[in-house]
């Protein structure tokens, strides 16, 4: 594009003023958004076991979680209110696939955005050479556009597996010593997911993101450069010659001059033969 020519010239970093390269800003920045609030979660929840026998109680039993969410492998020890001793229980499931595809994305997302900012602002010239780079450019764009949607959708369903996994409430149907009539069991603290909910968000803005990077990458590629050129203006038609009166010359030499009649020669030629008759 004569424009991004134009602010490469006149200054590398002015290209950041538009589409191509303020959206790629944008793009590096949310993909950093979406790995780190999903890779660097750590949460926990407390529940309570009151025993009938109030000794053998422990009113905060703290599970502790994080990325990737192998939750099989978490595990708590909770009284079963029996002689003092304890149950050992583990959480149910297994997510770190979909989380860790996430994050996966979001780094090769992170990578690929500060690879192309640097091709953009140091080396746009060869980047438009022969057309190459804006070609791959724009094959890499439409993979990642597929990736953040296939990620993002598979780590908003394993998040709410989360969610229902270190529920509180359903740990504690997990405790055999809650089944018992004179037993309590309440939750103390519940998890805070507020930081992984922003990450499925920050996914689905990534996703936006690349789709929309699709079609100022595709304009950079001149596929439809020919198209969209204006078509060719006619010429304008020479005027027309305006037909000459054949009478334009007789009247430049004194205008339009009458034809006498036969009857005006007659009478002319019959005066002086009266005449003569006369005489």
């Amino acid at each position: 594009m004569d424009v991004v020519n134009q602010l490469v010239a006149k200054g590398e970093f002015r290209i950041l003023k538009v589409p191509l390269g303020f959206i790629k800003v944008l793009q590096w920045l949310f993909a950093i958004f979406a790995f780190s609030t999903c890779g660097s979660y750590s949460g926990m929840f407390r529940v309570a076991v009151e025993c009938k026998n109030r000794t053998d109680s422990d009113l905060s039993i703290e599970v502790e979680f994080d990325y990737p969410f192998r939750l099989h492998q978490v595990y708590f020890d909770a009284p079963s209110c029996k002689d003092g001793t304890t149950d050992r229980l583990f959480l149910v499931g297994d997510y770190s696939s979909s989380a860790e595809f996430f994050v996966t994305i979001g780094v090769f997302a992170f990578l690929y955005s500060t690879a192309a900012l640097s091709i953009y602002l140091f080396a746009y010239e060869k980047y438009k050479a022969n057309n190459k780079g804006p070609l791959i450019d724009l094959g890499v764009t439409a993979v990642f556009a597929f990736m953040w949607l296939v990620s993002s959708a598979a780590w908003a369903k394993g998040l709410s597996d989360v969610k229902t996994a270190t529920d509180p409430d359903e740990v504690i149907t997990m405790i055999p010593a809650c089944d018992e009539e004179w037993n309590r069991c309440k939750e103390v603290h519940d998890p805070v997911m507020s930081g992984l909910n922003t990450s499925v968000a920050f996914g689905f803005i990534n996703l936006v993101l690349w789709v929309g990077n699709l079609w100022f990458v595709f304009k950079e590629t001149g596929i439809m450069a020919p198209f969209m050129r204006p078509p060719p203006q006619e010429k304008p038609a020479a005027p027309e010659a305006y037909e000459q009166d054949p009478y334009a010359g007789n009247q430049g030499q004194g205008g339009y001059q009458p034809e006498y009649s036969q009857d005006a020669e007659y009478g002319q030629q019959g005066a002086p033969t009266s005449f003569s008759n006369q005489m």
